[in-house]
């Protein structure tokens, strides 16, 4: 069965030989590269399988970056932040490719945010942080970057705090170019009771297994495990994102589905299993009424 998660110790073994002794030893491995040197020593694509670490990356030139059900093309400098509950790959480096990335798993940035990072707007299930930048924004997260790999080299006994300064500036300037509704900030009881459905909603992936099912599939179900009424997390939601309680659960679990469709090779009737549905049949009716295309198209995309 096709692998679904990759690590941040096989991210290091993997793509840059590491050996275990070598990996960084900071909470949360955090590590800073260079695209240019990935070009040198690896030309092809990784998989398209999630990881279970955050990127942000400074990319400078043409490709197409496939995540989770969407196909993203991107030209000129961008910005664009990854986390552990979206799966997503690349199409093959081009030459004269360049910019920066780095990589760090939650433990990172224990302590250090009064948000957790899948509570930050960047990071939350449904978004697509993806951003282009003008030449001035461009030279601003490059310097950033070039902070980052400097310190890193450095032998100050507080780069790492330092470090953190620098990452959190990059995830901020993110955020300002794309500003949400609702500030981070912000506490009320509707911000609360949506910020625990959205992350009861999103543990439920990576289904990594035929033998897993997803379960929460109703706002009835999500309330009871949140011990409140339905008609009270209906409203929280409505009132913070627009959209009603069941939109957001037949989105993710469409969105999962293309996944699913795509980069397994799991029949669909073991797809529909796991994602709650008790035959195919009625997986194919939800599927061709959300999308307007019945889950073979897909798969055959």
């Amino acid at each position: 069965m096709a692998k679904t998660t990759e690590t941040l110790d096989e991210f290091y073994r993997n793509k840059y030989g590491a050996l275990s002794s070598d990996f960084p030893k900071n909470d949360g491995q955090f590590n800073v590269f260079r695209i240019e040197d990935r070009i040198s020593s690896h030309t092809s694509s990784p998989t398209f399988i999630r990881r279970d670490f955050y990127k942000i990356m400074l990319f400078s030139g043409n490709n197409i970056f496939h995540y989770g059900d969407r196909s993203i093309p991107l030209t000129g400098n961008t910005l664009l932040f990854f986390n552990p509950h979206v799966p997503y790959t690349y199409e093959s480096l081009e030459a004269g490719t360049h910019g920066c990335f780095c990589v760090f798993k939650d433990e990172f940035f224990k302590g250090n945010f009064r948000l957790n990072l899948f509570e930050l707007p960047l990071f939350t299930a449904g978004t697509h942080p993806v951003f282009s930048l003008d030449e001035e924004e461009t030279s601003e997260i490059k310097t950033i970057f070039e902070k980052i790999i400097r310190e890193i080299d450095s032998d100050f006994v507080y780069k790492y705090d330092l470090i953190k300064n620098y990452v959190s500036e990059l995830i901020y300037y993110g955020m300002k170019l794309q500003p949400v509704n609702t500030a981070s900030g912000q506490t009320n009881a509707s911000l609360r009771v949506t910020t625990v459905f959205m992350e009861l909603l999103e543990r439920q992936f990576p289904l990594e297994s035929t033998a897993q099912r997803f379960e929460l599939r109703s706002p009835k179900a999500f309330a009871d495990r949140m011990n409140i009424h339905v008609n009270y997390l209906n409203r929280a939601i409505k009132k913070q994102t627009g959209r009603t309680t069941t939109e957001h659960i037949f989105e993710r679990l469409i969105s999962e589905a293309k996944v699913l469709l795509k980069y397994t090779d799991w029949n669909i009737s073991e797809i529909s299993y796991v994602l709650g549905f008790e035959d195919q049949s009625h997986f194919n009716k939800f599927f061709k009424k959300q999308t307007d295309s019945s889950p073979t198209s897909i798969r055959r995309v």
